[in-house]
């Protein structure tokens, strides 16, 4: 972020609201921003109705920037990422705070909003949220309506703060996010929801023929407790001792996508930065929390890899997927370490480590090691067909769990789900795990050779990565889009590539299957391939 470029805070404030009270507020999230963040705020904005409030023109007249005022009708069609129900009703817009900033500067929301903390006690009454942009220049109506149109018309993330980190790799090239801003919530259940039968999918990465008959039993006698409520404590006491950690350091989630929703919500940070491609949850979660997001792009014709300084240093909060979705990589475990940071949190999503022989490359062992905070996210989905009982954990320091449990609601995990997270972690299970790991694993290698096979006789298709780990394929065509729609009139559904932040639509990724059906798929695939309709 350029030194030079302006700042706007957005204030709310209760009548009769003390200057003191509001200047020190507007100092705290401008400290948040960063070092001489005062220096660049080009002014202070808020609601009509408190123009003319004494303690917000003092505090204009301090920071000797002008205070810009917006009617309330105007500031709630902007949208805003904390929106209050209270503020609706006081003031007619969701947040005065977060919707001036955005108004006012056409920008992009840095500081989200953040209530006052009076020295003695008394309940906060001011808000503050902080915008980069440059604002418009005067209080007129006309000015106004720009203001809006542009935070109105801006594009869906970019209001949130959402950035490409714009870092160099090795050789001094620049990672740049190819295309339109992707569909964060697109994901592989809407490439078969509503198809009907008759379609093979491969589109969604969960193992066939799950949950196995032993857990259905066990989910079934489940049942039969359903008057009580859910009590975690087997459940937990099972994942420690699977992972040999204290039991303070697990904490049961509705599935991973809620540890996302947690970790956004309940680790401050001021720079958060994701590495794509990979899962889109993650961001999103990131971005409907406030979070100013910074897009770590690895190269395809890197393979993917994560390179030495990709990361801004600056970061305070990093997401990396371990292997990652969509592109099979599995990244060093060292080489994930290395993000490790005094002042950072290191987030590693594994949901499909256990699809990995052996778990490899897990960061789990190094857990309590690594400078600053690492945080590993397991699920329950993929290996035991469980997507719809949502059952996943986080695995972290007692503080840290203790932080993200404050988030939840109470009994957040259903009692089923406790019974699938305890039967999952026995010896048994875990063998069973292995083996299908193994399988997967010799799986990938059939449909890998084929595809390669495939490589010679139609010009433009490649695997994303020589050394696949996960149990899916990230495959490359210029025709990608022609080709998923062929495919689907054959009977079968790959999921599209192009709402991954740093893929475009030249990509499609494919879950890896019994080589019976592998077959079945690359023929079709030949056919998609050779007859373009």
């Amino acid at each position: 972020m350029s030194a030079e470029q302006p700042l706007t805070v957005g204030v709310g404030a209760c009548e009769g609201v003390g200057a003191d009270e509001v200047l020190d507020l507007v100092r705290a999230v401008l400290e948040a921003v960063g070092p001489s963040a005062e220096a660049r705020v080009a002014a202070l904005a808020t609601v009509e109705a408190r123009a003319g409030e004494p303690a917000l023109v003092a505090v204009a007249e301090k920071l000797g920037v002008p205070l810009r005022a917006y009617g309330s009708a105007e500031l709630a069609r902007i949208r805003v990422p904390h929106p209050s129900d209270f503020s609706r009703a006081a003031m007619g817009t969701p947040s005065v705070a977060e919707a001036a900033a955005l108004l006012a500067s056409g920008g992009t929301l840095l500081v989200p909003k953040t209530r006052s903390a009076p020295a003695d006690g008394a309940p906060a009454r001011a808000t503050a949220a902080v915008a980069l942009g440059t604002p418009g220049a005067g209080r007129n109506g006309q000015d106004r309506r720009d203001g809006a149109r542009r935070a109105q018309h801006a594009g869906p993330y970019e209001r949130y703060g959402i950035r490409d980190a714009q870092h160099a790799g090795p050789d001094g090239r620049r990672a740049e996010q190819a295309g339109r801003e992707p569909d964060l919530r697109h994901h592989g259940d809407a490439e078969v929801r509503g198809a009907g039968a008759g379609l093979t999918d491969l589109a969604v990465n969960v193992r066939t023929g799950t949950p196995p008959a032993w857990l259905r039993s066990r989910l079934a006698e489940s049942l039969e407790g359903l008057a009580a409520y859910p009590d975690a404590g087997a459940a937990r006491r099972a994942v420690a001792a699977r992972h040999g950690v204290p039991v303070d350091s697990v904490l049961l989630t509705a599935g991973a996508a809620e540890a996302f929703v947690l970790v956004a919500r309940g680790i401050e940070a001021r720079c958060a930065a994701v590495v794509h491609p990979q899962f889109t949850e993650p961001e999103a979660a990131l971005l409907d929390a406030g979070h100013a997001v910074e897009r770590v792009l690895l190269r395809a014709d890197e393979d993917f890899a994560l390179t030495p300084g990709a990361v801004p240093e600056a970061a305070d909060l990093v997401v990396v997927g371990n292997p990652t979705n969509p592109t099979s990589v599995l990244h060093p475990a060292a080489a994930l370490a290395g993000l490790a940071r005094e002042g950072r949190t290191l987030v590693v999503d594994e949901a499909f480590i256990d699809a990995v022989p052996g778990e490899r490359e897990s960061l789990v062992p190094s857990l309590g090691l690594l400078p600053g905070r690492t945080v590993v996210l397991r699920s329950l989905t993929k290996t035991w067909g469980l997507a719809g009982l949502r059952i996943g954990y986080v695995l972290a320091d007692p503080g840290t769990v203790r932080a993200l449990a404050r988030h939840q609601p109470l009994w957040p995990v259903s009692a089923p789900a406790l019974t699938a997270a305890e039967a999952c972690s026995t010896p048994g299970a875990l063998a069973e795990a292995e083996a299908a790991a193994r399988e997967f694993a010799a799986d990938r290698a059939y449909l890998s050779g084929r595809l390669a096979e495939f490589g010679h006789g139609h010009e433009g298709l490649r695997t994303a990565t020589p050394y696949p780990e996960a149990p899916f394929l990230l495959v490359r065509h210029p025709e990608a889009r022609a080709v998923r729609e062929r495919l689907r009139g054959l009977g079968f559904a790959v999921r599209r590539g192009d709402t991954f932040p740093g893929l475009g639509e030249d990509w499609f990724r494919m879950a890896v299957r019994d080589r019976a059906t592998t077959d079945r798929f690359l023929t079709a695939l030949d056919t998609a391939l050779s007859h373009p309709t």
